[in-house]
């Protein structure tokens, strides 16, 4: 069976005293959880989060890094940077950087390469926005942004990684998908990996990111292949963080 994983993304938010409370909150009600915990803070707190959660039972990890091993890139942060404090994974093709910032499909093939190379764990995140889903291309969009990155990396790369179907409209909107909808993007795209390599398929770590909470949480990870969660906004509060992981 697959082992859950829950991951806290805290795009832009936090201060050094708001981190200290929150991963102090968070660490007192750890227990013994079944699911894995990773927190994905902005590029300045790492080493805050280096230091405070090295020894526990909390991976951590960034939310963006560049295609680039080094060079002149003005503002940009390699993945072997992201190494050298500590990161277990690293967020990849977030709706947010696609949307804001134009990543392509082949831009994000890049960033997951070089995630890899660097022997970080690449959390793909892959979804449609509302005008998509409503135009039932929903699997025609999610197959094409991970078509792109089996093409860069190929099939056995995703051994080495976790997707994360983040629904577009669903993230900070309250909206969530249905259990319902949510299981059948999450199977489809088990199906896609299967028909290629039915091991890596089966390993695959699946996650939802899209408006999951304390009170959806656990008819969501009980889908059969929804295995845990990329929490935005209830990954800044410890006891809905908590409550969520405990779900899974």
């Amino acid at each position: 069976m697959r082992r859950k994983l829950v991951a806290g993304n805290w795009k832009m938010h936090g201060s050094l005293a708001e981190n200290d409370a929150l991963l102090s909150g968070v660490l007192a009600g750890m227990g013994s959880l079944r699911a894995g915990v990773a927190v994905c803070v902005p590029f300045p707190f790492l080493a805050q989060v280096q230091a405070k959660l090295t020894g526990s039972a909390i991976a951590w990890g960034a939310q963006n890094l560049s295609q680039h091993a080094k060079g002149a890139y003005t503002g940009e942060v390699s993945a072997t940077m992201l190494k050298d404090f500590g990161c277990a994974y690293v967020i990849v093709g977030h709706s947010e950087r696609r949307a804001l910032y134009g990543e392509s499909d082949a831009v994000v093939a890049e960033k997951f390469a070089a995630a890899l190379a660097a022997g970080l764990i690449p959390i793909l995140c892959v979804g449609e926005t509302l005008e998509e889903r409503e135009g039932g291309v929903t699997e025609a969009v999610v197959g094409r942004q991970l078509d792109a990155v089996v093409a860069k990396s190929g099939v056995a790369a995703l051994a080495k990684a976790v997707v994360a179907y983040e629904p577009v409209w669903a993230i900070g909107t309250g909206k969530t998908a249905s259990p319902e909808q949510a299981q059948a993007v999450h199977a489809f795209i088990r199906g896609k990996v299967r028909a290629l390599d039915a091991a890596v398929a089966e390993g695959l770590i699946i996650q939802y990111g899209g408006s999951m909470k304390p009170g959806n949480a656990a008819e969501l990870l009980g889908q059969p292949d929804i295995d845990g969660g990329l929490i935005g906004g209830a990954a800044l509060n410890a006891e809905e963080f908590l409550a969520i992981c405990r779900a899974g």
